[in-house]
């Protein structure tokens, strides 16, 4: 004992190192384990809904997965195939999986997807961007639109997730519980941006657009990564080294918000009887048939001219309120007049939450909005952190247009809102 002390302390650089070594080895293996015992606890909990009996001549649920296997630096497929899948398979359900291989392969793979029971996405913004684009471009896209959705956060950047599931720091557990809050079967209503072009096909956003500085500095922080945890703030310094100060012009239209109609239950009616049907029927077939002009209410578009910064139009999705007696989008029109120190900080708060509207912006509530750009205006448009060339748009909100699974926690903290 004594000689192996005294070897110690004459080298204890060696032997400082391998403690290190050791601490840290130790600390993976622990963390390894965790993982393990998440996942076991994950698969038990969807085990007991496969247990569950049903009837024989109840076909099984099918659930389609979409799956970008490039996602998350190419570590989507691990993920899902390790913390997703088992719990998928386990459940009960008649899972079919679609990897994706290029980009825009899911908007395509919608239009021919057949009947399905359950939709989920795993991925990131862009492959959720990708899917509910597909499905509301199809032809029946009023009966598709009813699918619930699932969403597995696989991707770098999940904004979905921070909505729909508990903050969570274990990856993890993060992905198990958005697989078991698929099972669990609680639903909550989002609201879907259409943005169309004058020539393109519409695309379908659950997030919002973005136009200006901020995002186009953004997208240019992974290729500092040198930098470290600087990279943020050198991509917005460079980024003034072009152009200061940096302005977007552009005109914009738009309408109020809209009254939210009451959500009330279908209801079945009772089938009249014969000689009641055969009356009506008759009266329709020998009453002329009266006209009647309907009146149109003219809409009250308003308009300005604007000169910022950077400009987002969002969703409310981030802030569900189910009490809300009106539906509408939220335009943010930031303030063209920055310094330079403020432009950098913001840049860094806005990597965080893209959509923030800070202190002297002008905030519009709207249900429809057109976004005329000058002739020439180059950049691109952020819409759900995919990029897309800019050019004049029209957005409309479709309120309510997608049901999506949450935690039914999430759910819960929601329905207590209402309740104070």
């Amino acid at each position: 004992m004594a000689r192996v002390l005294t070897a110690l302390r004459q080298h204890w650089k060696k032997s400082t190192f391998g403690a290190c070594l050791l601490g840290w080895g130790g600390h993976w293996l622990y963390g390894k384990h965790c993982d393990n015992l998440l996942r076991r606890a994950a698969c038990q909990e969807a085990q007991a809904f496969g247990n569950q009996p049903m009837p024989a001549t109840m076909p099984l649920k099918k659930a389609t997965v979409f799956l970008n296997p490039a996602a998350c630096k190419g570590k989507a497929g691990n993920l899902f195939e390790k913390n997703a899948a088992p719990i998928l398979h386990l459940s009960g359900l008649d899972v079919t999986v679609v990897k994706t291989d290029y980009e825009g392969q899911a908007k395509k793979l919608l239009e021919l997807m057949e009947n399905t029971d359950l939709i989920i996405i795993a991925g990131g913004d862009g492959t959720v961007q990708e899917v509910i684009t597909g499905l509301l471009r199809r032809a029946d896209e009023a009966a598709f639109s009813k699918i619930p959705i699932g969403f597995i956060p696989l991707g770098k950047t999940c904004t979905l997730s921070h909505t729909l599931y508990p903050e969570s720091t274990n990856q993890v557990q993060h992905i198990t519980n958005a697989t078991l809050a698929i099972l669990k079967g609680e639903t909550v209503p989002l609201d879907v941006l259409q943005i169309k072009g004058e020539k393109e096909q519409p695309v379908f956003a659950v997030s919002g657009l973005r136009w200006g500085s901020y995002r186009d500095a953004g997208v240019k922080v992974s290729k500092y990564w040198y930098l470290g945890p600087l990279k943020t703030k050198a991509a917005h310094i460079f980024s003034m080294f072009k152009e200061w100060p940096q302005k977007h012009q552009a005109a914009l239209m738009y309408l109020g918000p809209t009254e939210r109609p009451p959500e009330e239950p279908e209801e079945k009616s009772s089938r009249p009887p014969l000689y009641v049907r055969l009356y009506r029927r008759l009266r329709s077939y020998w009453s002329s048939p009266k006209e009647f002009p309907q009146k149109v209410a003219p809409e009250d578009w308003e308009e300005l001219k604007l000169s910022t910064i950077e400009l987002s139009i969002a969703t409310r999705n981030r802030q569900l309120d189910l009490t809300r007696t009106e539906d509408y989008m939220d335009i943010c029109i930031e303030a063209e007049s920055v310094s330079k120190g403020e432009f950098v900080h913001r840049g860094s708060q806005k990597m965080r939450d893209p959509y923030m509207c800070p202190e002297g912006s002008q905030c519009i509530q709207a249900s429809r909005c057109i976004l005329q750009l000058p002739e020439g205006t180059g950049g691109s448009f952020g819409i759900d952190n995919e990029e897309y060339e800019a050019m004049p748009v029209e957005v409309k909100l479709l309120p309510r247009k997608l049901r999506f699974f949450c935690d039914p926690r999430m759910r819960e903290q929601l329905l207590q809102a209402v309740v104070q």
